[in-house]
């Protein structure tokens, strides 16, 4: 999918007719250098599959800071070429592959999986090209040359969680995620940090329930499972259709009797319209929250609603912050001569404060990840719609 096929198109005409109509050579040369200038950056987004509303969003956040800046990042025309991730693996290397060698784009974006960002990693060293991620990473990732996201590490929704449920549960608390890497790492995020805070697992033998991933249509079990234990409470991690299964038959098997706590993406974005009054009154942690009160987000959402009729989701807003990151190191990367792969990574490894909606984060040199505030949020209606209420903040993360 390329956004700017027809300006290449309209460039080519034009040298076309510059040539038939006898223009000057210098008419011409300035054609081709703009096409020369041009930009690919190759975006590897799950298009299909269970996170294609992730996906979906993604893309819309990069595409609006692209719109707002004229379809150019660091002054460069930019051609946005999108593959599709599918549920990541051996697709989302194929999709990588797929832009570097073909494409020939110079940065890659986007990437929902972690287990897609650890499959595309020997990619990019293989090709000096970096990646500006804009969702999940993996922990297990000691080598991170080339590796940048402008959302987080996937553990770090459940650290940022874990010592509030063990405040705020009563008891014993009952974890159940998907069986894949994102799962892994979010969830055991949040056991780790909840143990130590003196919090105690309802599990068998102290041990997470995984369901089977992205095969698991019917909770029942697990929730029949759950309400013959000692739980007071429940933990978890989904998103995409997986996130609307879980809350629709969680509401309607457990009701209220346990509270219902959860990585923020259980309940973000076009999923919630989905969920409905099932979600209400799940509390969750993220990085973002259409309500936060700052210049820049104010801008964002209004931009964001007046283009997609819809409040913007985390997933968009990291891909817009994306968006700015690319936009700075390639205008760094041009003012000290050639842009390519590798001098865009070593301006990103430059960069300052990046002027944010979710707030003014930057870079930790240690993790590659924004050194940034995680908020608690509870699902309630708002005029006649369902949000997620930012209520307070819970830790910074990051460095």
């Amino acid at each position: 999918m390329r956004d700017s096929a027809r300006r290449l198109a309209a460039a080519a005409t034009a040298a076309v007719v510059l040539l038939a109509t006898g223009c000057s050579g210098s008419a011409i040369e300035d054609v081709h250098t703009a096409i020369e200038q041009q930009l690919v950056i190759g975006m590897v987004v799950s298009q299909t599959g269970v996170y294609k509303t992730v996906g979906d969003d993604m893309v819309n956040g990069l595409k609006l800071y692209l719109d707002q800046h004229g379809g150019q990042l660091g002054g460069r025309t930019v051609d946005l070429v999108i593959e599709d991730e599918a549920e990541g693996g051996a697709p989302a290397r194929a999709a990588a592959e797929k832009l570097i060698t073909s494409n020939k784009a110079v940065a890659l974006t986007g990437v929902v999986g972690g287990g897609s960002v650890a499959a595309i990693k020997p990619l990019l060293d293989q090709h000096q090209i970096p990646l500006i991620g804009s969702n999940a990473r993996p922990t297990s990732m000691p080598n991170l040359d080339w590796v940048w996201q402008t959302s987080y590490i996937s553990t770090e929704p459940g650290i940022a969680m874990g010592d509030y449920v063990a405040q705020q549960a009563g008891g014993p608390v009952w974890v159940i995620c998907p069986d894949y890497q994102g799962g892994y790492d979010e969830c055991n995020g949040f056991k780790d940090a909840f143990l130590r805070a003196g919090g105690k697992l309802a599990n068998p033998d102290q041990k997470i329930v995984w369901t089977p991933f992205p095969m698991t249509k019917n909770f029942q079990p697990y929730l029949t499972q759950i309400l013959q234990s000692d739980a007071k409470a429940v933990y978890t991690f989904y998103a995409g259709g997986a996130a609307i299964d879980f809350v629709k038959q969680y509401r309607q098997f457990v009701g209220d009797k346990l509270p219902l706590f959860a990585a923020g993406f259980l309940t973000e974005g076009s999923v919630l319209g989905v969920q409905g009054d099932a979600a209400k009154g799940i509390r969750n942690s993220l990085n973002y929250s259409p309500d936060l009160d700052n210049a820049a987000n104010k801008r964002f959402v209004a931009d964001y609603q007046a283009k997609y009729q819809a409040l913007p989701t985390t997933f968009a807003m990291a891909s817009y912050d994306a968006g700015a990151v690319l936009d700075k190191a390639i205008a760094a990367a041009a003012a000290k001569g050639e842009v390519t792969g590798k001098t865009i990574n070593e301006a990103v490894a430059g960069l300052g404060q990046i002027d944010s909606p979710r707030g003014v984060w930057q870079f930790s040199t240690k993790t590659h990840t924004p050194v940034q505030t995680w908020y608690l949020r509870e699902v309630r209606t708002d005029g006649r719609a369902l949000t997620n209420v930012v209520l307070q903040e819970l830790a910074t993360i990051g460095g």
